[in-house]
Order: C-alpha cells, then sequence, then structure tokens
C-alpha cells in the first residue's frame, strides 16, 4: 500500500434522484444512474450519491448536533445503555473509548449501536440477540434516528435497484434479488471521533471492509480522515461534499458479482482539531438470505472481457457471516 493520498474528487458522483419514489425520469436517465453505478462499484467500491433534496440539509445537521450532545453527556448516563448493561454480551448499545476493535486493534472512537430487531426467539443468547437501546437524552434524538431509519430503507431500495440495472438483471431476477433483502437486518451506528492523541497506536477506525450490501455514510466535514484504498493501491481521502452521501459496496455485493464489484478496505485516520460524528447505515440482506454468485454478474464480466475475474465463491446465509464478524468487533474487559 502506498502512502501517496488522492483528491476525494477521484471519486464519482451520482443523482440517485431518477430512482427515486415518483421520480419522472425517463428511461435514458435511469440508465445514466445505472451505468455510472456499476462503473463505480467495479472501478472504486465507493461513490458519492446525491441525495439532496430527498434528505435536507437541516436534517442532516440535525442528526450530527444529536451526536455530539450524546457523546459529551456524563460517562455514567452514556453506560446506562452500554451494550452489557442488558444482556451481558451484546452489541446493542453503547461502547466506550477505544472498545471497538479492528483487525486486532482497539479503534480511538467511541460507538452507539443498533440493529434491526432480533431474529432469534426470546430468550436466545446471542450478541445479536436482545432490543435496542434507545438514548433518553438528548430529547429528541431517538426519534430523529427512528426517522433516519425510515429514510435510508428507501434510499436502500432504490440505490440497490439502480445498481441490479447496471449489472442487467432481468426484472425476474431483480425480484428474487430484492426479495432477499426486503426485510434488511439493516444496523446503523453513531459514532465519536476525538482527535487521535500523539503517538497513538492504532486509528480512529482500522482498515476494514463492510460486511453486507451498502453502507450509507453522512458525517461532520473533517477533511482527511475518512480514507478510501484505491484500486491502484493509494488512498483516496472520502471527504463529505454538501448534499452527498459517500456510499460503499460490502461482501454481500462482492459474493453476488464473484468480485467484479469488490468491497474496498476503509480506514478512519481523524488528525483534526475538531469532535468527529458520523452515522453510518448498513443497508443488508434479510438474516436468513442466502447469497450467491448471480448469474447477471456473469453476463455482464463476460460483456466486458473480465470472466477470468470472476470468483463463485459458493453459497453463505447473510446472519451467519455477519455473526461471525461481530464476535470479534469488541472487547469486554475496559470495565
Amino acid at each position: 500500500m502506498t502512502a501517496d493520498t488522492l483528491s476525494a474528487s477521484t471519486l464519482p458522483i451520482i443523482d440517485i434522484g431518477p430512482y427515486l419514489p415518483g421520480s419522472s425520469a425517463s428511461y435514458a436517465e435511469r440508465a445514466e444512474t445505472a451505468a455510472a453505478l456499476h462503473a463505480a462499484c467495479r472501478d472504486f467500491g465507493f461513490f458519492y450519491l446525491r441525495v439532496f433534496p430527498f434528505i435536507g440539509d437541516a436534517e442532516r445537521a440535525q442528526l450530527l448536533d444529536y451526536g455530539r450532545e450524546f457523546f459529551a453527556l456524563p460517562q455514567a448516563e452514556k453506560d446506562a445503555i452500554h451494550t452489557q448493561a442488558n444482556t451481558g454480551f451484546g452489541v446493542r448499545g453503547y461502547q466506550r473509548m477505544r472498545q471497538n476493535v479492528t483487525a486486532g486493534k482497539a479503534d480511538h472512537h467511541e460507538g452507539l449501536d443498533f440493529f434491526a430487531p432480533s431474529p432469534f426467539p426470546p430468550g436466545t443468547i446471542s450478541p445479536l440477540a436482545g432490543e435496542n437501546q434507545w438514548p433518553a437524552n438528548p430529547e429528541g434524538m431517538s426519534a430523529a434516528l427512528k426517522a433516519w431509519i425510515e429514510k435510508m430503507h428507501v434510499l436502500g431500495q432504490s440505490t440497490m435497484r439502480g445498481m441490479a440495472d447496471g449489472l442487467g438483471l432481468t426484472t425476474a431476477e431483480w425480484d428474487e434479488l430484492w426479495a432477499l433483502c426486503q426485510d434488511s437486518f439493516w444496523s446503523m451506528r453513531v459514532i465519536g471521533y476525538p482527535p487521535l492523541p500523539p503517538g497513538a497506536d492504532g486509528k480512529s477506525c482500522g482498515e476494514h471492509k463492510d460486511y453486507g450490501c451498502l453502507t450509507f455514510l453522512h458525517a461532520d466535514a473533517c477533511p482527511g480522515s475518512l480514507q478510501v484504498l484505491s484500486r491502484a493501491g493509494g488512498w483516496i481521502n472520502a471527504d463529505m461534499i454538501p448534499g452527498c452521501m459517500v456510499v460503499n459496496v460490502g461482501a454481500m455485493w462482492e459474493r453476488w458479482t464473484g468480485g467484479l464489484w469488490p468491497a474496498t478496505l476503509h480506514r478512519v485516520i481523524h488528525n483534526g482539531q475538531t469532535f468527529r460524528v458520523s452515522h453510518p447505515f448498513f443497508f443488508e440482506p434479510a438474516f436468513h438470505a442466502p447469497c450467491k454468485l448471480l448469474p447477471a454478474a456473469v453476463r455482464r464480466a463476460r460483456e466486458e472481457g473480465r470472466e477470468s475475474e470472476i470468483r463463485d465463491q459458493g453459497v453463505i446465509e447473510y446472519g451467519e457471516y455477519l455473526l461471525g464478524k461481530v464476535t470479534t468487533n469488541f472487547k469486554y474487559d475496559e470495565g
């Protein structure tokens, strides 16, 4: 990996408007968006998605303000909804600074995690069991987060449909794919990043790939914090752009496309002077969805002369894959 950092403008900017509900976009406009999504997923794995006015500036600013207010609360108040508060071993709720672990190293951030309703019967012992712990303070934060979840579901379906068109799925193939995702086992984080202290071991968030379908990221405008590994091996600054969210594909899209759309390594190194807040929303398949190579990906790879790059990774249930990841992502010895 090279140390050079490329311009944020390297990542493509795509208007999702033609695929949003109520759009009057023409076939040609949708086709242009679909083609851009395919190229971005193939060549970068990351892109900017223009979401204004579907998501307004005031709504986005308020969400970040709530995050700052929550992380500024007394430690005891945050700990009242700690991940260990109601199950003893879970991933729903608050994590203290450096409790999240990436690639074996503690990350320099604190977080608040939410997941879709538990897929297990009551009483099941699992990190993903139990109920979400919504913050009582600041007032209004929980309602804003729940409204955000609803919007992210709309955005998820719209973006997935555009990607499916870009990959060349037939109507029947899209229906089959969407059947795996409409009961999305989504997750959402609110993350607080203080500036990295001098000589800190590790990173604000270490290099990793995301687990599922799509990540929709809204964050403070802190230049140079989020970095994406380019296909050429250089780091690209994925700074926030007004009216846009940063979007990336996860491991299930890589599996669906046989690697034609690879999940991309990214990291956070926050050396700025301000406290950075980010809101990643993870739009995922259903918990029990079987994920395997899509015939459309093979067709598209053949059309582009990339068939030799396709690897059939077999079938995996998304929930099984997710459990294998989350059980190594946290440590519980902070006290």
